[in-house]
């Protein structure tokens, strides 16, 4: 073995030259949401399962939505990540995730019932991840009601609540619950007391609660793992890695449309925190794009679309949230909002989505720049109140008015669909590699 040498304090130490490390083929593929959620990262997430041997949330919790649609059978994930479909593959809900147990068993019957049978040893739950509690979501219904005409339209499932908790070190994780049981019994009722405080007409049984939570215990204690070290290990074998990130880009705590945001960081970040995992590990990162722009809940939405050409978009691409039930709002595709997110995340590819529910539409715009106070911006407003009065500027192209749902070739596609595609592109500076053109694993367009 070669040797090299260190001068230390005047001596001449020798040591064996250690053997290089092998980071090419120790990486994790990311997937993430790049405008305010709903992109498709279910399918994207679907499809390149196929090659995982495990795919990983890292963030969010149960108000996330994702969609997946194989041989007709439509699955709807909002704990579990999308590629636990893979029979071959494992699903790690990171560290980061905030796991409500009764929502993640209904869940799973659910999607028993739709043939996702064989969950059991494959699944696998981070014992640092923070436990939602019922009374977490009670308290989040309850902010809603505080602020009024002010409320941040969050999905009541308890997210914000939770990371709260977290933040404020009295939260309690898997670990706690699969412990000394009496520590747990100790820590929850402190962790209820405390927000009975805050809301005195909070109604918690805390009987009945801790007698549910010893059968959540032994129900989820064969899924529990030191997600960690486990990931890293699985990297030294070399084993292919991917990674869902829940909710998106603009909704992210730091980057997005703050105040109407969620509570986790659901950009790039999130994703070494929320797995432990250092930015060196990081391979691809792949932007999910919808063809349009769509957003559910309050918050500026520059591109909306308040006519028949929105109200047209929501028919047609069934935009419902997944979570909430509520119709999504809709507007032109948003290349400024696009561009931002690409610095935050820096994407290596791009997968559009829902590029058939364009095919009817004789003109599309598409955003390209901000205006605010009459003079081009240059930036991507910090503010929601200057972000809500900013003047946008679109450049109008031809649309190609006929399906595309059965095209499987980008050659094939009609010439006013590839000059869309070559705009987003030549704007971002993102390579796309795949379109989707319809509901299902198989309408995918490989583009390289």
């Amino acid at each position: 073995m070669a040797e090299c040498f260190v001068e230390m304090n005047g001596q001449t130490l020798s040591s064996p030259r250690k053997k290089p490390r092998r980071d090419d083929i120790s990486k994790v593929t990311v997937v993430l949401g790049a405008q305010w959620g709903d992109e498709g990262k279910g399918k994207v997430v679907d499809m390149l399962a196929i090659d995982a041997d495990i795919v990983c949330r890292c963030q969010g919790g149960n108000n996330a939505g994702h969609t997946v649609v194989v041989e007709d059978r439509e699955y709807d994930f909002h704990l579990l990540p999308s590629g636990i479909i893979n029979p071959k593959c494992k699903s790690i809900i990171g560290n980061g995730v905030v796991v409500h147990l009764p929502g993640l068993f209904e869940e799973l019957e659910k999607n028993e019932a739709k043939g996702l049978t064989d969950w059991k040893d494959r699944l696998l739950i981070s014992d640092r991840a923070h436990i939602v509690f019922d009374f977490h979501q009670q308290v989040d219904g309850l902010q809603e009601l505080e602020k009024g005409k002010k409320s941040l339209g969050t999905t009541k499932k308890g997210i914000g609540p939770t990371y709260s908790s977290k933040a404020t070190r009295n939260g309690i994780r898997i670990a706690d619950l699969l412990g000394d049981f009496s520590q747990f019994e100790e820590k929850f009722q402190v962790l209820a007391k405390t927000y009975q405080r805050m809301f005195p007409d909070l109604q918690v049984d805390v009987d009945a609660e801790l007698a549910r939570y010893k059968l959540f215990a032994e129900k989820i204690r064969p899924c529990m793992v030191e997600s960690v070290s486990y990931l890293h290990g699985a990297l030294n074998k070399g084993k292919k890695i991917l990674v869902e990130g829940a909710n998106a880009a603009m909704l992210d705590i730091d980057f997005g449309t703050y105040p109407y945001v969620t509570s986790s960081n659901c950009s790039i970040g999130g994703v070494c925190t929320g797995l432990g995992l250092p930015p060196c590990k990081i391979g691809d990162v792949i932007g999910v794009v919808k063809a349009y722009t769509t957003r559910v809940g309050d918050g500026p939405f520059p591109t909306e679309l308040k006519d028949d050409t929105g109200d047209l978009l929501q028919k047609r691409g069934s935009e419902v949230g997944v979570t909430t039930k509520r119709k999504r709002r809709c507007g032109w595709l948003d290349l400024v909002l696009l561009q931002y997110t690409t610095l935050v995340n820096g994407y290596s590819a791009l997968c559009i989505t829902k590029l058939d529910i364009l095919d009817t539409l004789p003109e599309i715009k598409v955003g390209v720049a901000y205006k605010s106070k009459g003079q081009k911006i240059t930036y991507f407003p910090s503010s929601s109140s200057e972000l809500a009065s900013v003047e946008v500027e679109y450049v109008t192209v031809p649309g190609w008015q006929t399906s595309i749902e059965d095209v499987r070739d980008y050659e094939k596609l009609p010439h006013n669909a590839k000059k869309y595609i070559e705009l987003i592109e030549e704007t971002v500076q993102v390579i796309v590699k795949w379109i989707g053109v319809g509901k299902g694993r198989e309408s995918i367009i490989n583009v390289y």
